[in-house]
């Protein structure tokens, strides 16, 4: 059955418990108890970095060299005692974050966080993360790989087997005064489970899918076609220019032209009415619910979130090879999900090919993305389509399919709670996969009148919502990561890639050859009928998925003719390009500005340095802010008074010499956001529905239901108050560049009914463009007043755009002196949304960072000691360590610390050495 709903009562009793927790945590930060206790309880955890330590299950010494920020370089005589070190190593400094990302790919924080997480549970064991993770170990990973997971999980296990408790971690000891938890033993199918994590977080458009088809209980299909705008190929170039390439290394024309989009082609835009509308609107409301309540480890999901990446050629380098840059944006959170390191073998050969350094995920072995002694690649999310809601029309005991009737496959599930009663649940799947609508009793709703085409199965009591998703089928993405660490050029880079289906991402490629490229990998469905942007009828055969599209047809690049290739999250190939990878990409901006910086120091003959490189991440332009000031600054604003008329204008007068770049400490542009922010709340946000609209937002809107009277008895149009329903950073519109691209259509169409609103006879509506930006320059004068003071000189955008690194458990919703105590930070950043520099924020909810550029690196491939990174926090998840957050300042900087890689190199950069011994 369903998992229950957390009612007031167990929210209490979660309240309660953290309560507890937080107390002790109290205790041991020496609040109320002498401090020596509290010192050696929080230095309990503490790991040795210096000396020796015995490891059981070495064959040989292990050495593990550590800088002056605590990142460790691993050297080994064979790859299991290579791994076994790394996850002994990652133990000591994560172990809690990795106790912790297991129980979310289970489904099985309510054994460690009790009732309240119940509901998350039941949703994630649905989704079936861990059992599809176990599947991969079983049947689809390599002798080798598994081999490699077993010396990383033997590794952690021999930590466990020394630490427990406050040994381990503060949060332990807090956690061991409220219950009896315990850590169990690590095992390979954890390491594997995390890979299904970062594939839900880079899933594709599913958040796209669920919002087109809420706001059609607002808005006609033409005006949500209006508000998702074809991708602008002209003006923002795409990754492969002029299709993909063969294995010649040579471009080959493109096999067909895609048919054009039409608005509807999904199942749920095709019919209805009002009441049809209501039905889906229910039901994909909940889903949409259950979604956000699962744990972004990655990241919020919208058009935002992405990455860079970008590769140039020595041609056009200082150092005659190439310089590569990637910058992936995600999540913030205390610690960073990355985890610097370097994994090398005393001697590189084919028993022992690994020597490779750069980004790992504590929990897992390998490095994700580095560089080792011959190839560097990067990573961008590609955003392709892998994922599809499907309405099913179900029975007690199955459902349709074909015109027949199909028995579900189930399973029963058990959570087990802290401090409480386990919970039962059985779950259904259809050929579809698992039915989501089962975890959430409004869910049951989502069919009930959700529109779809002619014929249909009758509604009944309606329809259920399945998901098809490609990380929830076994692949070989963890047999990927080694063979990307072993590659020595750009075959084996490619072959490596073939196996990483799950998350397709952009791979960003070069070698100390001088050599560069680009592959797009992935499992990516080829679709019967249907593009994959509403929700299919799953009872049709026509709108299965029928394969996919093979590797040998993916999107690759090698050596372009123009010296450089640029990933950022725009379309991969042009118009063109005859499959389907998505409809939703990201619109450009970012890429396109990176092309243009490229471009400007390649011209007349100049060089790209590695200093240039990092200058390149760091900027702040604004690229909404140069399409919309001069319209701005054509506004002539005036007040009721002379008094109020001048205040506005000193905001005004601000963008008369803005140089369109978001420093923190710039005015104007803070001043520009807010204008921003107010624009898309008054043009778009107050006409979508409140399921897409930010918690708290009120308004008096006409009833989304039509059916009923739409005038009272005095002839006045009938309004109701309606609330938001979205967390602050999931909510719209929340200003990626998709409504860049929606504000640019329309600001040459003065009298677009997007430009009108609603009034009353104390506050008029705007009728047309200008009307609307004076009213939102009037806004944003008066909240930056209220939140930063009258003097707009002393306002700037740091005050506003703020990142608070947050602890993923107690530090978000732990009593206050517990985030207190975990938490760290407010920075004042520069950067915004859509820009290089993106320290992200959703202009529904506010200001506050939301993601960032979670690491940066720049390649050196001319000397590799030359290269330089940068980690989010630092090496320690422990707070109070000296590498809890040690890099966080030099980050917001934009500063890079030096990334040593030969030997002697790494040698020099040592302050402290541990030596593992058998």
């Amino acid at each position: 059955m369903p998992a229950n709903k957390s009612g007031p009562g167990k929210k209490k009793g979660r309240r309660a418990r953290l309560l507890v927790i937080g107390f002790v945590l109290l205790l041991v930060a020496g609040v109320a108890f002498g401090a020596y206790w509290s010192v050696s309880t929080v230095r309990a955890s503490f790991p040795q970095t210096s000396g020796s330590l015995k490891l059981k299950g070495l064959s040989g010494p292990v050495k593990v060299a550590r800088d002056d920020h605590g990142i460790p370089q691993v050297y080994a005589d064979n790859p299991e005692d290579l791994f076994r070190a790394q996850g002994f190593v990652q133990a000591q400094d994560r172990f809690w974050e990795m106790d912790v990302r297991r129980h979310v790919t289970a489904g099985r924080l309510s054994e460690m966080f009790g009732d309240g997480q119940v509901e998350t549970d039941a949703f994630l064991r649905t989704l079936g993360w861990r059992r599809v993770a176990q599947q991969e170990y079983d049947t689809k990973l390599s002798a080798t790989t598994k081999k490699y997971l077993q010396a990383y999980a033997d590794g952690v296990n021999a930590y466990l087997a020394d630490h427990q408790g406050k040994s381990l971690s503060v949060e332990y000891a807090a956690l061991a005064f409220e219950n009896d938890y315990k850590p169990e033993k690590w095992t390979p199918v954890d390491s594997v489970a995390w890979l299904k994590a970062m594939a839900w977080d880079l899933r594709g458009n599913m958040r796209d899918e669920i919002d087109r088809s809420l706001a059609s209980t607002r808005l006609s299909p033409a005006q949500i076609e209006q508000l998702y705008p074809p991708y602008p190929y002209e003006r923002n170039k795409p990754i492969v220019e002029g299709g993909a390439v063969d294995a010649t290394g040579k471009t080959f024309d493109p096999k067909g032209t895609p048919s054009e989009r039409k608005p509807g082609t999904g199942a749920a835009a095709t019919a209805g009415g009002a009441s049809a509308a209501t039905g889906l609107r229910t039901g994909l409301s909940a889903l949409s619910s259950s979604i956000e309540k699962v744990p972004a480890l990655m990241g919020p999901s919208g058009n935002g979130i992405g990455s860079n990446s970008w590769v140039v050629s020595g041609q056009y380098t200082t150092t005659g090879k190439p310089l590569l840059a990637n910058d992936p944006h995600l999540a913030p959170q205390m610690p960073s999900l990355w985890y610097q390191m370097g994994l090398h073998c005393n001697q590189v050969g084919p028993q022992c090919p690994f020597d490779v350094a750069g980004y790992s995920f504590a929990g897992m072995p390998g490095v994700v993305i580095g560089h080792n002694q011959d190839i560097a690649w990067g990573m961008t999310n590609l955003g392709a389509d892998v994922s599809d809601l499907y309405l099913e029309k179900v029975t007690a005991d199955g459902y349709l399919y074909d015109g027949k009737q199909v028995p579900f496959t189930t399973r029963k599930e058990t959570i087990k709670v802290a401090g409480g009663s386990s919970r039962e649940f059985t779950i259904r799947e259809t050929n579809n996969g698992p039915i989501v609508s089962d975890r959430n009793d409004e869910l049951v709703k989502v069919g009930e009148k959700a529109p779809v085409k002619d014929p249909a199965p009758d509604r009944g009591d309606g329809y259920a919502v399945s998901l098809r998703w490609t990380a929830l089928m076994p692949g070989k993405t963890m047999d990927a990561v080694f063979a990307l660490d072993q590659a020595t050029d750009f075959a084996s880079f490619r072959k490596a890639a073939a196996q990483f289906e799950v998350p397709s991402q952009n791979l960003i490629y070069a070698d100390t050859k001088g050599n560069i490229g680009y592959q797009a990998p992935g499992m990516i469905p080829v679709r019967g009928k249907g593009d994959g942007r509403y929700p299919a009828p799953g009872w049709d055969p026509a709108y299965q998925w029928k394969s996919w599209i093979p590797q040998s047809e993916l999107p690759w690049d090698y050596n372009p003719k123009r010296g450089y290739i640029v990933t950022a999250n725009q379309a991969v190939a042009d118009k063109n390009y005859p499959d389907l990878l998505t409809d939703d990409w990201g619109y450009g901006t970012r890429s396109q500005r990176i092309n243009e910086l490229i471009q400007s120091k390649i011209k007349d003959g100049g060089k790209i340095s590695t200093d240039d490189m990092q200058k390149m991440q760091m900027d702040n332009s604004s690229e909404i802010g140069k399409l919309l000031t001069p319209y701005l600054l054509k506004i002539d604003l005036k007040g009721p008074n002379e008094r109020e008329t001048k205040y506005l204008r000193e905001a005004q007068n601000l963008l008369k010499d803005w140089d369109y770049t978001q420093e923190a400490d710039s005015p104007a542009a803070a001043y520009f956001n807010a204008v921003w922010r107010n624009t898309l709340k008054l043009a778009f946000g107050n006409k979508l529905p409140k399921e897409l609209r930010v918690k708290g937002q009120c308004l008096r809107v006409r009833p989304a239901d039509s059916s009923g009277p739409q005038e009272d008895l005095n002839g006045n149009t009938r309004l109701v108050m309606e609330c938001g329903e979205r967390d602050a950073d999931a909510a719209q519109p929340d200003g990626g560049d998709r409504w860049s691209e929606v504000v640019r259509s329309i600001l040459n169409k003065p009298d677009s009914e997007w430009w009108k609103t609603t009034g009353t006879r104390a506050n008029p509506g705007a009728a047309n463009r200008d009307e609307l930006l004076a009213r939102a320059m009037k806004d944003a004068r008066w909240e930056l007043t209220s939140k930063l003071g009258k003097d707009v000189n002393s306002w700037s955008w740091g005050r506003l755009h703020q990142l608070t690194l947050k602890n993923q458990t107690l530090g978000k919703e732990g009593p206050g002196i517990v985030q207190w105590m975990l938490n760290r930070g407010p920075w004042n950043l520069a950067g915004g949304e859509a820009a290089v520099n993106a320290a992200g924020w959703n202009a529904a909810g506010g200001y506050d960072v939301v993601w960032v550029p979670s690491m940066r690196m720049v390649v050196n491939l001319g000397d590799l000691d030359k290269s330089r990174w940068i980690n989010l926090t630092g090496a320690s998840g422990h707070a109070y360590a000296a590498h809890y957050y040690d890099q966080t300042d030099l980050w917001a900087k934009g500063e890079l610390l030096p990334w040593a890689f030969s030997p002697n190199a790494v040698k020099k950069a040592t302050g402290d050495e541990l030596t593992l011994k058998p």
